[in-house]
């Protein structure tokens, strides 16, 4: 494959404009620019969580293959919009959400996001994920999306939350509980 980036800056974006991959220009602030820009700044997040090393082979994995699919779907965005997430993508994160939630103990309170410098970028990344999910939502009101692009980003957030709650008990620590009717 050859060089999809030669040159960095091209200047044709100092317009508030952008080309999708059909070439057509797009408002940067367009709901769909602004959905694309959120699943970007959710892969970095999830980049963070990787290098706070060490890391379980099993969340590695599982973020690095998570990393692949958040760039297939802003492709899947794009122009000319083949759909790449489908219903086993949803089924693959259920599955994983549902073995390690199999080896935490459960929730009887809200927890506090926080932790572990893991842990605290993990829900990070859930909170971007869930901002992802309203763009999401927001572009489909004016542009039909692909039912399993809101679909994912639910299951996502979800995946997120567990993996903060595996990286404290990895490292053997303790939750903090919302105290609701602390005085």
């Amino acid at each position: 494959m050859g060089y999809r980036l030669s040159k960095i800056y091209t200047r044709t974006g100092d317009d508030g404009n952008t080309n999708l991959g059909d070439n057509q220009r797009i408002a940067k602030d367009h709901p769909r620019l602004i959905l694309l820009g959120t699943l970007d700044e959710l892969n970095s997040a999830i980049g963070m969580v990787l290098a706070l090393k060490p890391i379980s082979a099993s969340v590695q994995h599982i973020f690095t293959r998570l990393q692949h699919e958040l760039f297939d779907l802003g492709g899947e965005l794009c122009p000319p919009f083949h759909e790449v997430i489908h219903a086993d993508h949803i089924l693959q994160l259920e599955k994983t959400i549902d073995e390690w939630n199999a080896t935490l103990p459960p929730l009887e309170e809200f927890i506090l996001p926080g932790g572990t410098a893991q842990s605290a970028n993990c829900h990070l990344a859930r909170t971007i994920c869930r901002r992802a999910e309203r763009c999401a939502v927001a572009l489909n009101h004016i542009e039909k999306i692909p039912d399993n692009v809101i679909r994912y980003l639910n299951r996502l957030s979800d995946l997120l939350f567990v993996a903060a709650r595996v990286l404290m008990k990895e490292k053997n620590n303790k939750e903090a509980i919302w105290e609701h009717e602390r005085t």
